[in-house]
């Protein structure tokens, strides 16, 4: 009988989708988390907490993990983001025998170091401190060899996968954003970008922004203030399939953040026979060439979404659909993923 310890951060939607990737392979999963989302419903997960920043506390934590090791005794641990949520838990399962998969998300390689010395020196000792990391790009995976020098083992390059959504439609004049509202996704650069982009347009077009955050506010006042209120539609969060109908019917996607590692939204793009126009990040270079299935940003201030209407858009969408099927799908990273688990299972017989 397989048991899987699963512990990350329900903030996030990715840690639900990946528990649904990979439980068919497990005989049992326990899930703790400290946020529980609507999505959690039939998986019943434990409530945890990741905080370090108060000593009395950040101790309670680390026990608290300690006591479900002991009580679960799982086969894995695997731990999603390098960050309190692996440190706790690698120092939790000391001594217990009990190998540890840490999944580094970008910006836990990207970003959270630079907040401070002791930030990243805890990161570093997560990192040296896993016996197996995984990471969604070689560019993050690189970025990891660089903090630390050497990891335990080869560092897994996976991402959690996309469906197969993709409906043969005709595309419509929409540009499609579904990015968080924070200055790190420069949303309001893409508003600014596409009243550029309409400015000497004969056609109509639609630019959709979906998500929303702190800046939300800020940026319907921009749009507001650039007089494309009538062209841009504000859809805030959106269910699954919402989410795919826009992508199945935009032909343009847009996401030019500071930093990012492999975004899936990018990857659903892709998949849908979206142009992506994507920052001029290694991360985006792994998926994107740049005017050959997509565009890749190096002037902010340029009509960069006029360049997406460059390359052959049913040319691009049968490259970026190839990419996926090899690289992107939930089965092929699945497989990955299941791949690890084997062999750390056949290391402890």
């Amino acid at each position: 009988m397989s048991k899987l310890l699963l512990i990350g951060s329900g903030s996030s939607v990715h840690t639900y989708n990946y528990y649904k990737l990979i439980e068919s392979y497990f005989d049992e999963i326990v899930l703790i988390t400290d946020v529980i989302r609507s999505e959690f419903d039939s998986i019943s997960p434990v409530k945890g907490d990741f905080s370090i920043r108060n000593p009395i506390k950040a101790y309670k934590n680390y026990l608290f993990l300690k006591k479900k090791i002991r009580q679960f005794n799982p086969d894995i641990i695997h731990v999603h983001q390098a960050n309190s949520t692996s440190f706790l838990s690698i120092k939790a399962a000391q001594k217990s025998g009990i190998r540890v998969i840490v999944t580094a998300w970008g910006s836990d390689v990207l970003i959270t170091p630079e907040q401070s010395r002791l930030i990243n020196k805890m990161i570093i000792y997560n990192l040296k401190n896993a016996d197996y990391l995984t990471a969604d790009s070689k560019n993050v995976a690189t970025k990891i060899i660089e903090r630390v020098g050497k990891t335990k083992n080869e560092i897994v390059i996976a991402n959690f996968g996309v469906d197969n959504f993709y409906k043969n439609e005709p595309k419509k004049n929409i540009i499609y954003s579904n990015r968080l509202h924070k200055k790190l996704y420069r949303i309001n650069t893409v508003l600014k970008a596409f009243s550029r982009f309409i400015k000497d347009k004969t056609e109509e077009w639609k630019l959709v922004i979906a998500a929303k955050g702190e800046e939300t506010d800020n940026l319907k006042t921009l749009a507001r203030e650039l007089k494309i209120s009538d062209k841009v539609e504000f859809v805030g969060w959106l269910n699954k399939e919402a989410n795919y109908k826009y992508y199945n019917s935009a032909k343009i996607f847009v996401s030019i953040p500071e930093s990012d590692a492999t975004a899936i939204s990018l990857l659903e793009a892709m998949s849908a026979g979206c142009i992506p126009v994507v920052s001029n990040l290694p991360a985006n270079k792994e998926w994107i060439t740049d005017r050959e299935n997509g565009i890749i940003v190096k002037n902010l201030n340029e009509n960069f979404l006029q360049k997406a209407l460059d390359p052959d858009m049913q040319k691009a969408a049968e490259i970026n659909k190839d990419i996926i099927s090899r690289h992107g799908t939930k089965e092929v990273n699945r497989k990955k993923f299941i791949d690890l688990y084997k062999k750390i299972l056949s290391e402890k017989l």
